[in-house]
């Protein structure tokens, strides 16, 4: 098993209620692929350090998990590189 920590900005400009479907929707993608997630923090809305595509501010999340392969780590990154509403991501894999 792998262990992987992800960090990813939610957009600011869309309601708080939407900003968790968008959260629970990557949860799901990361389960549904094989992925255990031990971890969830959400650490709410921050400045960011630059502007980012007109984003002064966006939601944090972070997602410590699991996994025996890559598959819902590619799915994770092939889905946030196409979302609108993911400002930027970072996906790291975690030395034991």
């Amino acid at each position: 098993m792998r262990n992987y920590e992800i960090m990813y900005i939610i957009r600011t400009t869309i309601a708080e209620d939407e900003v968790k479907k968008v959260a629970k929707s990557f949860e799901k993608v990361l389960t549904d692929n094989g992925a255990k997630i031990t971890d969830v923090n959400e650490w709410g809305q921050r400045e960011l350090a630059y502007e980012i595509n007109d984003n002064k501010s966006g939601y944090y999340y972070v997602i410590t998990l699991t996994a025996n392969d890559d598959k819902a780590i590619s799915e994770f990154d092939r889905l946030a590189r196409n979302s609108k509403d993911v400002v930027r991501h970072l996906i790291t894999k975690k030395e034991d």
